[in-house]
């Protein structure tokens, strides 16, 4: 507000060096604070000055540049696309090739936050040359550059198949998987979410990502004790597993699923998202590959998600997991049913239909979508006669409909469907005339004597 920043200016063009770079960090730190002041860094016309001497000064003032910039392209793709515009990138990418590591980190840390936006501003980072001298800044010694080298190759992959396919033609998926057994917390985290940016776009990509050997390599990272890399370890796990049964299968072959099971049970809150994930995946391949899930005991943790998580997207996610698992076959679906998950999915569902919030309404339908799936398989009658007596219409049509299939053909759960009181609670469900429910009833009645009806 006191016009600091048409003082600031003049005093990038000093004579004296030290009064040059301490100006810059100045306008750095003032952009790096809010949006407002990296426009008025913008509009101020520094940026032309700033690139200009990025290619001449010493390499304390380009680290300061490069921070500028940094700093005002973070906020918006707007601010970012300022940035391009006024020719930064190939005097960013020259600094890549300094011999100064502090000057090529400073560099790739301006990219990484250009080409985080969107996938024409990482377009433009692409053609401006930088993948292939980021993939050499991943196998310089300084472990600050490599992190910020491999984030960089991470936001540069995230956006389309076309630009991950441009990192994996440089070379780097080799050099990232060699450095999963980094000691450094830090660099494992951008190594691990740089890969699953890559894997994740397609079958052939993920295929590259498992051929550097990850596995069991990755599984390991399940078990550390920084809580972003459990998370982007299991992240990573999660995009190879969802493309095709096949990688599911090698994933299982390899320990992951069982590794990922006690990374689910060792730890709390969104780190168990991606894993939750990643089982609901495997298990709706195929019926042995979620057989797979249910032996390696992948159901109780998936329940104890459900109960101990307060974020209604875990406890989606875990509902849709189940549904997942339970939706093959009746043993399958009894394998969940027997873990008592039916009434905890009921609740849920009951508990959050009045909702307003669209992310619960999101969570709701999932919910459903995994009751139906359990209920449309499971013929195990104990499990799903407490729900007789709370499940709302639209769900009870499912049950009752497992029942009408099932008490046909077997003598002892109709008789014990009338000694629990099951029957007397079908007689009073009141059903449309003519409707699915009240087909479903009529075959259950049509399989008693009709005293035992009336009684």
């Amino acid at each position: 507000n006191s016009g600091v920043m048409a003082l600031l200016r003049p005093l990038l063009l000093d004579v004296v060096p030290t009064i040059q770079q301490t100006a810059a960090l100045a306008l750095g730190r003032l952009a790096n604070y809010n949006d407002d002041l990296a426009e008025a860094v913008v509009k101020g016309d520094i940026l032309p000055q700033l690139v200009c001497s990025l290619s001449e000064q010493n390499r304390f003032y380009k680290k300061a540049a490069a921070f500028v910039l940094r700093a005002v392209g973070k906020h918006s793709p707007q601010l970012a696309l300022a940035i391009v515009q006024c020719g930064a990138l190939e005097t960013l990418v020259i600094c890549l090739e300094d011999f100064d590591p502090g000057v090529k980190e400073a560099a790739a840390w301006a990219l990484g936050y250009i080409a985080r936006h969107n996938s024409e501003l990482s377009q433009a980072v692409v053609d401006a040359g930088a993948v292939p001298l980021l993939v050499l800044c991943i196998q310089e010694p300084e472990i600050a550059l490599k992190r910020i080298a491999a984030s960089t190759l991470s936001d540069i992959s995230k956006h389309s198949p076309e630009l991950a396919q441009t990192v994996v033609d440089a070379g780097a998926i080799a050099h990232l998987a060699q450095m999963i057994l980094n000691p450094d917390a830090k660099l494992k985290r951008q190594v691990l979410s740089a890969l699953s940016q890559i894997a994740k776009h397609s079958v052939d990509l993920a295929e590259l990502v498992v051929e550097a050997e990850i596995f069991p390599v990755v599984l390991t990272c399940l078990k550390d004790s920084d809580e972003y890399v459990k998370k982007n370890g299991a992240t990573l796990i999660r995009e190879i597993a969802k493309h095709t049964p096949e990688l599911s299968q090698l994933i299982v072959n390899a320990g992951g699923v069982a590794a990922i099971i006690d990374c689910i049970g060792s730890c709390r809150g969104a780190v168990r998202l991606p894993g939750i994930m990643m089982l609901g995946y495997v298990a709706a391949h195929s019926e042995n590959l979620s057989m797979a899930v249910i032996i390696s005991k992948g159901i109780p943790p998936l329940c104890a998600c459900l109960i101990e998580e307060n974020e209604d997207h875990i406890k989606a996610a875990a509902a849709w997991a189940l549904g997942q698992i339970g939706r093959h076959t009746p043993e399958h679906a009894r394998a969940v049913a027997v873990a008592n998950v039916l009434p905890t999915l009921l609740s849920m569902y009951m508990d959050t239909r009045s909702s307003e919030d669209l992310q619960v309404k999101a969570s709701i339908c999932t919910t459903k979508k995994a009751l139906k799936n359990i209920l449309q398989k499971c013929t195990y009658l104990p499990a799903l006669e407490p729900l007789l007596h709370d499940a709302p219409p639209n769900i009870l049509k499912h049950i009752v409909g497992q029942f009408s299939k099932v008490l046909p053909h077997d003598s002892k759960a109709r008789r014990l469907f009338v000694t629990t009181g099951g029957l007397k609670k079908v007689q009073e469900i009141k059903a449309e005339p003519g409707s699915l429910l009240q087909e479903y009833i009529n075959a259950i009645n049509n399989c008693y004597p009709e005293e035992i009806v009336r009684y």
